[in-house]
């Protein structure tokens, strides 16, 4: 693998190698972008609720996003796909296709999901089991992020970057609350959290958020030197937004941004389409609810689009001025940390065969103890540990940081912190895997949906373990 140290070498030295046919010396950006469409077919389960669902509508299309920079020596892919999550197995593969048809070093890809709860799954019938075969789907879906790099590759050319960040505040709220003295939180295992996850709106019960949230969008924007914009890759710290159609496939806001991005800020006459991407930051606590404020009921679609619209404005702005520079070096490093895994105990494991041997609900209701004594039972015989996929990449100054989970807020604005002495950077959610939430140690002893067994599958210490070691590998 490439490492950091050989790239910054090359550049001191100013060996004038040139990349594979290209005509561009070292640290000569050239970029390409393309997307594909990895829409399912209409019957599929929609998986973003406790319930599956069928869809019935295709609303809007599903897509991969994908964006390739070649600096004349490395070159690195960032993927977006308008799915929920995607197991591992699905990032494993497309980037092994892409290292071999390709050439690029698998971990130079980074391949993420947005988290759009009204698409079908890409993890699989068993969402936390290790090692799995890729389904028909998810067969497909790697097919589409493999050839949709390969398209950005042929469409490689020079190229210039710049980074930058604009808020976008209004739209973000943590969605853990302490309630006041006599609300009980009750949670499907018959005990009592210290923090609900998405209380009633608007009530006289609640305190105060259990976190902070993350107004920042950060922004690569890529362009020809001088010209035609090329694509822009963003990420904002916003779990979906939701109030689609019932059975509709959508791509959420994230897909609406980046049309609202393409009408703003590419060219309809430019002879190669502009593509915006919108990646998810670290949203895992936080919603578009003012739990303070309710905003009355609103036709299907209408607040997505009000954020999508808004946020694309708000890029959109700060694109012009922004300083672009085309002499810069990409890299890209991965490592397998290994990370203590929440095994069901033997008193866990009773409570889940007692609930499950009481008669079902009534079709169609979430019964949420009998969800989670099947998630906890499917928990049963795994490794106390496994190896958890981090990468950074660094595209000139900047570090790209990304966890396999729905990463708590606190957790992004720590890895923004300690990467803003070197250039800055951000923390990209749900990119090589799907490992469940992952909250801070703090966020743990509060309890909440968040941190319950079957939805946090990941250590309690495990957030601090994952930013130390991608503080590591991207120095």
């Amino acid at each position: 693998m490439h490492c950091f140290r050989r790239t910054v070498a090359v550049l001191l030295i100013g060996c004038a190698l040139w990349s594979r046919g290209s005509g561009v010396l070292a640290g000569e950006l050239r970029a390409g972008a393309a997307t594909s469409v990895v829409t399912p077919a209409i019957g599929g389960d929609i998986v973003g609720g406790f319930q599956p669902i069928p869809s019935t509508h295709i609303h809007d299309e599903l897509h991969v996003r994908c964006l390739v920079l070649d600096d004349g020596t490395n070159r690195i892919a960032l993927v977006v796909s308008d799915l929920l999550g995607l197991h591992r197995c699905v990032s494993d593969e497309a980037r092994k296709q892409i290292q071999q048809r390709l050439g690029i070093p698998a971990e130079h890809v980074l391949i993420s999901a947005t988290h759009t709860h009204s698409a079908v799954s890409a993890l699989g019938s068993v969402r936390y089991a290790i090692e799995a075969e890729p389904d028909e789907y998810q067969r497909f879906v790697i097919s589409r992020i493999v050839d949709g790099v390969q398209r950005a590759v042929n469409l490689l050319r020079p190229a210039e970057l710049a980074f930058g960040t604009v808020e976008a505040g209004e739209h973000v709220f943590n969605r853990r609350w302490h309630m006041r003295d006599g609300y009980v939180a009750k949670n499907p295992f018959g005990g009592v959290d210290r923090v609900k996850m998405n209380p009633p709106a608007g009530s006289a019960q609640l305190d105060r958020p259990a976190g902070p949230v993350d107004p920042v969008v950060s922004v690569l924007s890529v362009r020809e030197p001088g010209g035609a914009p090329i694509a822009v890759y963003a990420a904002y710290s916003l779990h979906y937004v939701g109030g689609v159609g019932n059975g509709h496939i959508s791509a959420d806001y994230f897909g609406m941004f980046c049309e609202a991005l393409s009408r703003r800020h590419g060219n309809g006459a430019q002879p190669i389409p502009f593509v915006a991407m919108l990646a998810n930051g670290t949203s895992g606590d936080v919603n578009n609810i003012n739990f303070r404020t309710p905003r009355p009921a609103a036709p299907a679609y209408q607040q997505m689009r009000l954020v999508a619209e808004d946020a694309a404005d708000k890029v959109h702005g700060i694109l012009g001025g922004l300083k672009y520079r085309r002499a810069l070096q990409v890299a890209g490093r991965m490592s397998e940390l290994t990370v203590g895994w929440r095994i069901p105990t033997a008193e866990q494991l009773a409570w889940a065969a007692e609930t499950l041997s009481q008669p079902e609900g009534l079709p169609g209701q979430a019964d949420l103890p009998r969800i989670y004594a099947g998630r906890v039972r499917s928990l049963e015989g795994q490794p106390e540990r496994a190896a958890v996929p981090l990468q950074v990449l660094r595209i000139g100054d900047v570090r790209v940081g990304t966890m396999p989970c729905e990463v708590f807020c606190e957790i992004g604005l720590e890895y923004r912190r300690r990467v803003s002495a070197g250039g800055g950077g951000f923390l990209v959610s749900l990119a090589h895997g799907y490992y469940g939430y992952l909250p801070t140690a703090e966020q743990h002893l509060l309890g909440g949906y968040e941190t319950w067994l079957g939805t946090n599958r990941l250590a309690a210490h495990a957030a601090g373990m994952m930013l130390d070691e991608l503080e590591r590998i991207g120095k």
